[in-house]
C-alpha cells in the first residue's frame, strides 16, 4: 500500500488533510505518518493511532528517517514570513527527500505568485514551483486561494467596526475553506493520475467577491450591518501591527487591490467531482453569533 507523510499535521490545514486521508477507503491508519514540529500538539493524532514523528524543516537529518518510510510527501510549508528561511526549508526538504529516496511530493502553495505581486511571500511562491520543476522529482502543486476560515473569528471585530476595511478597493478576491482544500489535497495525494506530472491546481470557490458583496453576506448571516470602508495599505499595517504581521498582511491585500486575487477555477470540482462550499453557505454553517 502507498505510504503518506503529511508535514504540518497539527495545523488547521494539515490536521484536516490527515483526517481526509483516513476517510478514504484505500488508506489505513498505518499508511499515514504525521510529521509535526511540536509533539505536544499532536495528542488527537496519537489517539487516532497515527504514527506521529517530530521533524525540523531547518534540520534535514530529522526528516530523512521519516521520509524514507513514505511513498508520497504532502508538504505544507511553515508559516514564517522570513522568505530566506522559507526557501531554505524547501531546499532542506528536497535534500532530505533525496537522501531518503522519496520521489513524489504534493506541494501546498498559495496563489500569490505573480511576478508583479507585492505580497511579502510572493517571491517564495513564485520560486517554489520552478524549483520543483528542476528537482528531478514527481510533483504536484495545489495553490490555495485566501482561506475563508479566518473570517469567522474576525466577525466580532467587523460587527464592532460595522465594516470590512481591507485595502482592496473595488477588486474581487476568491476564497477556499480549509475543509475543501484538505479534501482536494488528500484526493490528489491518493490519486496517481491527478499527481506527480507537474500538475498545478488553484483551489477556489466558484465566485470571487468584492468587499461590498462579502459585507452583505456577512450582514445577512450575522444580523449586524457590515459595510465596506477601506483604509489605506499603510493604515491597515498600522492597525494590525500589534499582532506581529500587520505589514505582511497589508502587502497581501495590496496585491488584492491590484486585482491579483480574483482568480476563479473549477479545479476543486475537477479533483473531487464536487462543488466547493460557497461563501454564504460557509458563513451560515460556521457563524455561531
Amino acid at each position: 500500500m502507498t505510504k503518506y507523510v503529511v508535514t504540518g499535521a497539527t495545523g488547521n490545514l494539515g490536521n484536516r488533510v490527515v483526517a481526509n486521508l483516513l476517510n478514504l477507503n484505500s488508506v489505513a491508519v498505518n499508511d499515514v505518518t504525521a510529521a509535526v514540529h511540536s509533539l505536544g500538539k499532536s495528542q488527537n493524532l496519537i489517539q487516532l493511532g497515527i504514527n506521529v514523528q517530530s521533524i525540523d524543516y531547518l534540520d534535514p537529518q530529522t526528516m530523512v528517517s521519516v521520509f524514507s518510510k513514505a511513498d508520497v510527501l504532502v508538504y505544507i510549508p511553515s508559516k514564517t514570513y522570513n522568505i530566506v528561511q522559507r526557501v531554505q526549508e524547501l531546499e532542506n526538504v528536497l535534500a532530505a527527500m533525496n537522501d531518503a529516496n522519496l520521489t513524489e511530493m504534493v506541494f501546498v502553495s498559495f496563489y500569490a505568485d505573480q511576478e508583479n505581486n507585492p505580497f511579502t511571500m510572493s517571491g517564495y511562491y513564485g520560486y517554489a514551483p520552478r524549483r520543483l520543476a528542476a528537482a528531478g522529482i514527481k510533483y504536484t502543486v495545489l495553490k490555495n486561494a485566501l482561506y475563508a476560515d479566518p473570517l469567522i473569528p474576525y466577525l466580532p471585530e467587523l460587527i464592532e467596526r460595522q465594516a470590512l476595511i481591507y485595502p482592496v478597493g473595488n477588486q474581487k478576491m476568491s476564497f477556499i475553506s480549509y475543509d475543501n482544500s484538505a479534501e482536494a489535497i488528500a484526493t490528489v495525494a491518493t490519486t496517481p493520475e491527478l499527481r506527480s506530472k507537474g500538475q498545478i491546481y488553484t483551489l477556489t470557490q466558484n465566485e470571487a467577491l468584492d468587499m461590498q458583496t462579502l459585507g452583505k453576506m456577512m450582514t445577512a448571516v450575522t444580523g449586524h450591518n457590515i459595510g465596506y470602508h477601506p483604509v489605506s495599505v499603510a493604515e491597515f499595517a498600522k492597525i494590525y501591527a500589534a499582532e506581529g504581521d500587520g505589514t505582511e498582511l497589508a502587502s497581501m491585500y495590496q496585491a488584492g487591490g491590484l486585482g491579483l486575487f480574483n482568480i476563479v477555477t473549477n479545479d476543486f470540482e475537477t479533483i473531487t467531482g464536487k462543488q466547493p462550499t460557497d461563501m454564504l453557505i460557509f458563513l451560515q454553517q460556521n457563524y455561531r453569533g
